[in-house]
């Protein structure tokens, strides 16, 4: 028996209406982004990215080799922990105390020195790949990366740019629909929002406001968590210089390093308002 929702989304809808229905679901979907107050649009359920993150982290897991490194496991757990504590008090100081229970925090170091990356996906589940901790060098260059990629969970950033793909891709009628009942396609914009790929795990294509968004608030949740935030500095300095004629892969879809800097020591001061040592 043929879904009649299903079928009503084959309908092509005049192009004001169109245009109508999803401003109207601009509207109705804004997420504010903390510290930023950024308004970002946010038409995916909690419950379905959370389900549909878990999915793509258990599949790029399995295909994964873990650390079997003690020092190095224990060193990315630890300051991941340090990291997650204080982005749950960050969450409640800004008024979102509601967003911690979606949180189900897990800390990963997969062996491959050729990929430099780590990341965040929405519910805490964290990657740091081995090959980014000659950039790091210590804790503190650790902390940089881990509060970076935990600020994009903690902003939305996901879920933002799966609504972007949606809203793009399949127009404003079709997006309850899929979202509910074409699991299967869901998890293909999911997958392409994400950019999951075997060879080198998975890496958010975000936006350069977003990489800017998850820089200050990675600098806070890190001052917040002991971790002084001019670390950044000499981090993003050495991931620079370490790419020679082509950036690292985890600095691909970014904005230009000494872009980055220059904005990141504007940060400094607001981040060390937080920073205890």
């Amino acid at each position: 028996m043929v879904n009649p929702l299903r079928k009503r989304v084959k309908v092509h809808l005049p192009a004001v209406g169109a245009t109508l229905l999803g401003a109207l679901l601009w509207l109705s979907a804004c997420a504010t982004v903390p510290i930023t107050e950024r308004k970002s649009l946010n038409l995916v359920s909690d419950s379905e990215l959370l389900s549909l993150s878990m999915e793509q982290y258990n599949q790029v897991l399995r295909k994964s080799k873990l650390s079997t490194d003690p020092e190095k496991v224990q060193m990315v757990k630890r300051v991941g922990e340090e990291i997650a504590r204080a982005s749950e008090a960050f969450l409640k100081d800004s008024g979102m105390e509601s967003e911690v229970k979606n949180y189900k925090w897990e800390f990963n170091l997969i062996e491959d020195d050729k990929t430099v990356n780590a990341w965040c996906m929405p519910g805490g589940k964290v990657a740091v790949y081995t090959g980014i901790l000659p950039f790091t060098q210590n804790e503190k260059g650790l902390a940089v990366v881990v509060g970076h990629e935990i600020a994009h969970a903690i902003a939305k950033h996901g879920n933002e740019r799966m609504s972007q793909a949606l809203l793009a891709q399949l127009g404003g009628l079709a997006l309850s629909v899929v979202l509910s009942t074409q699991s299967a396609e869901t998890s293909g914009l999911f997958q392409a929002a994400y950019g999951v790929t075997t060879n080198v795990g998975v890496l958010l294509p975000y936006s350069r406001l977003q990489e800017s968004e998850a820089d200050r608030i990675g600098l806070i949740l890190m001052a917040k968590a002991g971790y002084d935030p001019r670390e950044a500095i000499p981090f993003w300095q050495r991931m620079s210089q370490g790419g020679g004629s082509r950036p690292p892969e985890f600095l691909s879809t970014h904005p230009a390093p000494q872009t980055r800097i220059n904005d990141l020591q504007e940060l400094i001061p607001e981040a060390m308002k937080y920073y205890t040592r």
